[in-house]
Formats: structure tokens, sequence, C-alpha cells
């Protein structure tokens, strides 16, 4: 759940708290609007144009670079809400848009931790390893599906606004039960979480392994397994980085919101944390462009030198023998 400012918090300082919020927000999202844009956009340019070169978990990380711009298309509107302390667009769009949050935040999560299965299958059990793209499709389609329906969850958990003009972290909570909301936690903390945390951190543990064994069969080259084991790397580094604080501080977050801390220093402590951790979670959309270009030799030879597709090579060798015939001499 995101931040908000309790209206039953007596601390003095909640205005300050809102204020620095909103500036953080404000700066963070305004940095990553641009890189992330770019980023995004020629990733899913190279991607698209050459999926069917590429047997490297392209389909997962497609999806990944989909979901970092749904969010990145969604910053404008949050930008304009945290400098002008006034949403406009009415109440429907404003849900929306919080809800494209979450659905970013945990699509990258599941996508990240199929990109690294696929990595750490073609590594460590090469055989078995077959590049099936349409089951990577369905797979892809049933990710969209569980993160879009569980993600609703979060806006029905908001209530109307207060005052007009109010949304995002200022939307208060609706009060409903502390059996139903902890049960909330739970399950996005262990399916959003911590399986796939365990996933992660397993592809890793096991890429690094398979570098130790010396196989006859499958992929031989070593620096084929050393690239793959870069990649799953990147992934569990963006994971840990840009998610882990976040699920630390949401059930902290949650606790200050169901009253059941007393102490002001603490609780603000832990909601300006929760501010600085969802930034973080917002960073993953201009992390990700970044480990495509380090991790993956052919996403960069794409970018630094990109390659005209067959059909635009064809209509220029066509028009370099029009112009042979028109400087010949008859």
């Amino acid at each position: 759940m995101n931040n908000s400012s309790d209206p039953q918090n007596n601390c003095s300082a909640e205005v300050t708290l809102q204020e620095f919020q909103h500036q953080v927000y404000a700066v963070v999202y305004s940095i990553i609007l641009a890189p992330g844009l770019l980023g995004n956009v020629l990733a899913l340019w190279v991607f698209r144009i050459y999926i069917r070169e590429t047997k490297r978990a392209v389909v997962f990380m497609m999806n990944l670079a989909l979901a970092d711009l749904l969010q990145v298309l969604s910053l404008p509107l949050r930008i304009y809400y945290y400098l002008n302390n006034y949403w406009p667009f009415g109440h429907p769009l404003c849900l929306f848009s919080f809800y494209l949050k979450y659905v970013n935040m945990y699509a990258s999560i599941y996508f990240l931790g199929w990109i690294s299965v696929r990595r750490c299958q073609l590594t460590v059990n090469p055989l078995m390893y077959k590049v099936k793209q349409k089951g990577d499709i369905l797979t892809c389609a049933l990710g969209w599906l569980f993160v879009c329906v569980a993600c609703v969850a979060f806006p029905l958990l908001r209530d109307n606004p207060r005052h007009p003009g109010e949304c995002f972290s200022e939307l208060p909570t609706k009060h409903i039960d502390i059996l139903s909301v902890s049960l909330l936690i739970i399950l996005a903390e262990l399916l959003g979480f911590i399986i796939p945390l365990i996933v992660v951190v397993s592809c890793s543990i096991l890429t690094v392994l398979s570098l130790k064994e010396v196989t006859t069969e499958g992929v031989q080259d070593f620096g084929e397994k050393q690239r793959a084991l870069k990649m799953v790397l990147c992934c569990a580094v963006v994971f840990l980085l840009c998610f882990a604080p976040y699920h630390i501080t949401m059930p902290l977050d949650f606790l200050v919101k169901a009253g059941a801390l007393d102490d002001c220093a603490t609780k603000n402590t832990i909601q300006r944390s929760h501010i600085i951790t969802l930034c973080l979670a917002s960073l993953n959309c201009t992390f990700d462009p970044i480990m495509y270009y380090f991790t993956s030799d052919e996403f960069r030879r794409r970018i630094t030198k990109p390659e005209m597709p067959d059909h635009f090579n064809l209509s220029r060798r066509l028009s370099c023998l029009t112009a042979q015939e028109d400087v010949e001499p008859k």
C-alpha cells in the first residue's frame, strides 16, 4: 500500500511529511521520465524487430519493457499532481494511475523472475532447454492476467478523497477489519516478493555453480555461460535494490495506518522511509534498459550498430542497380 497521511494521525509533523513526500516524488519522477521513456521505447523497438533471431528470454524482456513503459506514461500526471498539489483529472483517472503503479511493480517482479529462470535453464541444463515462443507468450499472458487482477485490491482499498483535488498518497484508506488487511499484506509479500526472491536467488546460485562444471554437451562456450550469469546477477541486483526495500517497509507502513504504533518519531521515520523505498521501486523502469545494454551482446550491438531489416536492404540494392543503369552509356 502506498504512503498516505492518516487523518487520525495527531503528530505535528504530518504537514511536513506531506510536503516532503510531494517534493521527493516530483523530483524523482521528473528524473525518471525522460530516460525511462527513451530506454523502454528503444528496447521494445530492438526486441520487436529481432525477436526471431534470439533465444534468450526476449519475450519476457519485451514484456518487462512494456510494464516499465506503462509506468513511465503515467508519470506526467503524477508529476503534475505533486508539483501543483491538486488533481483536476477526475477520481477514476486518479485510481487508474494509482493502479498502474502496482501493476508495473509486480509485473516487473514476475518478468525478472522468468528472465532469470530462462537464462539459468539455458546454462545449467541446456539439453532440456528448448525455446518455445508460444509457451513463453502464454506464460506472459497468464502473468499479466494474474498481476492485473491481483493489483485491483490496491485501488479498491482506497476511499473517495476527503477534499477536492486529492489523489494518490492522500487518498484515505477504507476501514476494513485488521484480519482481512493482514491477509492481503501477507499474500502480497509472499506472492509478490518472497517467492520471486527465492526464484531469483536460486537461479543466481545455480548459474554460478554451473560455471564450475565441465560438460561435453550443450552450451560449451564458457563466455556464453558468463553472459548468462551476468544477466541473472543483474536481475538479482535490480530486484534487491528496487523491490526489497519497499517490501520491508510496506508492512511497517501498514502498522502505522492501522494505528498500531503510538510514537510519533517512529511513525514519521517509517513513513519517510516508505516514501524513499517507493521511489527506489520506481527506478526499475530506468535500470532495466541499462541491464539490457550491459548484459546482452545482441542488444548492445543493435543499439551501437543498427542494421537495416532485409526489406530495406533489398530496396537499397534495387536503388543502386537502377542508378547504375541510369549512368551506363547507351
